[in-house]
């Protein structure tokens, strides 16, 4: 009999795991606490719990989530709302399902010495931007100022995803996040006194980062979408849990971290950083925020991220089923 009731237990087991639907994420980036919720919520089950088998892929400089997903590679992926309404304009429907981050960790860090102290003195300077849809943001702040971007009032240096440009003084001031790269300008010696900090939400120019975006004609599909809520409830089970254990989730992002190049340290203050941004939201399209990005993203003259203001470019049907 015990042997009996061991095999209907692994039957069912087997036919449990059979019975799992499998998503795959792609990230924005490499395998860091920017991403802990997703990976906090694979290491506690909670995918599991919810009948998913998740495959996350990181990201890395070569890699576009918005191009992943336009190739099949993906069922959903995490970017950042300009880069995916300037690819919606361009013909890639994406949608929004979900906003786990509710403020913008970036910003422009400059030295003290190159003489910027406030926006005004950014004319004639040289400003280190990241390119591959995380120029829209920089390029709407330059048009509100009324500053171009040709080298006529500044000089924009391709960064690359790194610090060098300000520890080698080859710009004023370059593009970082409150929690990655402004750390490693610290790391490297400079001092923060030493630094002036442009925080983009502080200047009224910040736009909506890291929410997660599907193809809208896979959203017409109830098994696809049913899909989306339990992977969306999931998920932000996963954040708000590494919001309350930062300690438990920066190891959890070190544990899946294959490249051994993230050390605790880093990904632990990274994680306290980042549980600041997601915090105030559970998941929800706040559409206050969003008009706010698209206004922002229309308003560059001449030259606007977008042209027009996006139609079925977020829906509440995922985060409304996940979450109330």
């Amino acid at each position: 009999m015990k042997k009996l009731l061991t095999s209907a237990v692994l039957m069912v087991m087997a036919s449990a795991a059979q019975a799992a639907d499998d998503v795959t994420l792609q990230l924005k980036w490499v395998t860091q606490a920017q991403f802990a919720g997703y990976y906090v919520a694979a290491a506690k089950g909670f995918y599991e719990e919810e009948g998913l088998n998740v495959t996350i892929l990181p990201g890395g400089p070569d890699v576009a989530p918005t191009q992943v997903i336009a190739g099949g590679g993906a069922d959903v992926v995490i970017d950042w709302m300009p880069s995916a309404l300037a690819a919606r304009e361009k013909g890639l429907a994406l949608v929004n399902i979900a906003q786990p981050f509710k403020s913008s960790g970036m910003e422009l860090t400059c030295l003290k010495e190159s003489g910027v102290a406030s926006p005004a003195d950014f004319k004639g300077k040289t400003l280190g931007v990241w390119f591959g849809g995380n120029e829209y943001p920089f390029l709407n702040w330059m048009n509100k100022l009324g500053l171009k971007t040709d080298g006529s009032d500044v000089t924009v240096l391709k960064q690359g995803f790194n610090v060098d440009p300000l520890l080698q003084k080859q710009a004023a001031c370059i593009s970082t996040m409150t929690y990655n790269e402004y750390w490693q300008v610290i790391d490297a010696g400079i001092k923060p006194e030493d630094l002036t900090v442009f925080k983009y939400q502080d200047e009224g120019v910040a736009t909506l980062e890291d929410g997660l975006y599907v193809m809208q004609d896979k959203l017409s599909d109830p098994a696809f979408e049913d899909k989306m809520v339990r992977f969306v409830r999931a998920s932000m089970k996963g954040w708000k849990y590494a919001e309350g254990n930062v300690d438990e989730a920066a190891n959890i992002v070190i544990e899946n971290d294959a490249t051994g190049a993230q050390t605790i340290e880093h990904q632990t203050r990274m994680m306290g950083e980042i549980a600041k941004l997601t915090a105030g939201s559970n998941g929800t399209l706040d559409e206050a925020d969003y008009q706010r990005t698209v206004e922002a993203l229309m308003s560059g003259g001449s030259d606007p991220v977008i042209t027009k203001a996006p139609e079925g470019a977020w829906t509440h049907a995922v985060t409304d089923k996940a979450l109330n």
